[in-house]
């Protein structure tokens, strides 16, 4: 009987002495670290808006284009090409994600932007001027989805910003530009445009 007890003693503190040191291994280890705090804020539309330290410029900086003489805001979030992600990645900041499959969209689905590879300076990805678009969000055709035109002013020519579509047409026309059609399509959403915006 003594020994019984006593077993059934040693039993009650083997398991309390296992209780007490599981206890303290769970308040010592490290607590997992809390997500940053998140505001939801409703929207019009009934969605919820979320507040985060981020501002837009640090997500998706606007960038200034042309669209019949007059400027729009937009950006650029994913190219075809990788040499054209990290190039406007250099360029803005945050990453511009290589997508090879935007490539494989059929012609007639996309836009046209034009980007200058030489000729007078501006803000365009080359350093030149701004980026030329084909339309607006405005427009029945309007697509954020837009093939690279690449425009080279030809030697003995005096370079000008080009405005419009139809400048564009008359300065090829004449054999003051060339335009190169590269395959590459990026996406850019416009976000402001004249008479409009998101």
């Amino acid at each position: 009987m003594i020994r019984y007890i006593w077993k059934v003693g040693l039993g009650i503190i083997l398991i309390f002495s296992f209780y007490t040191f599981t206890l303290q291994a769970q308040q010592t280890a490290t607590p997992t670290p809390e997500p940053p705090p998140m505001r939801m804020t409703p929207s019009l539309s009934g969605m919820m808006a979320v507040d985060t330290a981020f501002s837009a410029d640090d997500l998706t900086p606007l960038v200034q284009g042309i669209y019949e003489g007059e400027a729009v805001l937009f950006i650029h979030t994913e190219a075809s090409d990788p040499d054209v992600a990290d190039l406007l990645t250099d360029m803005m900041g945050p990453q511009v994600v290589s997508v090879p499959s935007l490539a494989d969209i059929p012609q007639d689905l996309l836009g046209s932007v034009y980007v200058f590879t030489n000729g007078i300076s501006g803000t365009g990805p080359m350093g030149f001027q701004p980026d030329l678009f084909d339309t607006i969000p405005d427009d029945a055709n309007y697509t954020p989805l837009r093939q690279i035109n690449r425009v080279t002013w030809q030697e003995a020519r005096i370079p000008r910003q080009i405005a419009s579509l139809a400048e564009l047409e008359a300065a090829a026309e004449v054999g003051e530009i060339t335009i190169d059609q590269t395959g590459i399509v990026v996406n850019m959403p416009i976000l402001v445009w004249p008479g409009g915006s998101r």
